[in-house]
């Protein structure tokens, strides 16, 4: 039976308000190289405009051609341009061949205290994704951006066993029709912006489910995102139908905090660095929860100076856009 990862914490506060419409004007939006700040000053920014991804000084700000506007929220979607929310969004590594270890921490919003000590005391180069279900999103997404964090977004799938076990509420379900599942993706998709990808939240029976995960698989791809599968489940389908759907898509190795016991994880730690030394790569995932902040926060300072990089997950993707 799965049992959920993030901290059971008191139900949410209703559903806030999300973007603007993608076309109206907004504070901080951005006008080609000029910030724009109603009653202030006005910033040039200074850049490669080749270069795709966001400059850091702005990386909060939505980039408004890759938004959709519709009922549900703005929607991710790849720009006029051909510019990828994936490629947009993502954090820059420095693309060397040593041992690479993306870490990705979830549950972000759902204690706000949790979500500050997360964003503060990780180092940028640790992947957040946030849950649908939390609180002031936006205004997280905004201060973890700034503080340069790479960001994917928590979508609760079906697990065995559900209701009983229920990750949350518009669990995307095996039986419901094609359209309801697009409309619950989307009601998570719609609460943040400035991510790179998708990660499940618990949904074995789900993930299971080719015919209930390929027009998710579908919609993923054409929005321009990646897929994480948090490894939580063997039977996963989700490998088989990104790679049927062209879908950008990566699976993690270890989940390093089902035992929230600092020394627990510091080893999951150890074997997610054995992993990359020995096939160059490795993913790790866990929870906001203050041990799993302070082991990986400690854990990844020490790392870099063993060699090993901590990079984006959006770096370990494959993509069969870049080959």
């Amino acid at each position: 039976m799965e049992k959920p990862k993030q901290a059971a914490l008191a139900p949410p506060p209703p559903v806030e308000t999300a973007l603007p419409a993608a076309k109206t004007p907004a504070s901080g939006v951005t006008q080609g190289n000029v910030i724009t700040s109603p009653g202030g000053p006005k910033i040039i920014v200074v850049g490669d405009p080749a270069r795709v991804t966001q400059n850091p000084l702005t990386a909060h700000i939505p980039d408004r051609d890759l938004l959709e506007t519709t009922a549900l929220g703005s929607l991710p979607v790849i720009g006029p341009d051909g510019r990828r929310p994936l490629d947009v969004y993502a954090r820059s590594w420095s693309g060397a061949r040593g041992a690479r270890i993306a870490l990705v921490i979830g549950g972000l919003g759902m204690s706000q205290t949790g979500t500050q000590q997360a964003i503060a005391a990780l180092p940028a180069e640790v992947t957040l994704a946030f849950a649908p279900e939390g609180n002031s999103l936006i205004r997280w997404m905004q201060t973890a951006r700034q503080n340069g964090h790479e960001l994917l977004m928590q979508v609760p799938l079906e697990p065995f066993d559900y209701p009983r076990v229920n990750p949350g509420r518009n669990t995307l379900t095996v039986d419901a029709p094609a359209t309801e599942t697009l409309d619950n993706l989307h009601k998570a998709m719609g609460r943040i912006t400035n991510y790179t990808g998708i990660i499940n939240y618990m949904g074995a029976r789900f993930t299971a489910d080719a015919k209930a995960m390929t027009p998710v698989m579908q919609d993923i791809a054409k929005r321009g995102l990646l897929y994480l599968d948090d490894g939580s489940s063997a039977r996963s389908q989700a490998d088989t139908i990104a790679s049927q759907q062209g879908t950008p898509f990566a699976a993690a190795d270890v989940l390093i905090d089902g035992t929230q016991d600092r020394g627990s994880i510091l080893k999951k730690l150890d074997e997610l660095e054995r992993i990359a030394r020995a096939k160059g790569t490795a993913i790790g995932t866990g929870s906001a929860f203050s041990v799993t902040v302070d082991a990986v926060a400690a854990w990844t300072n020490e790392a870099k100076t063993r060699g090993i990089e901590i990079v984006p997950v959006s770096a370990l993707v494959r993509d069969p856009e870049k080959g």
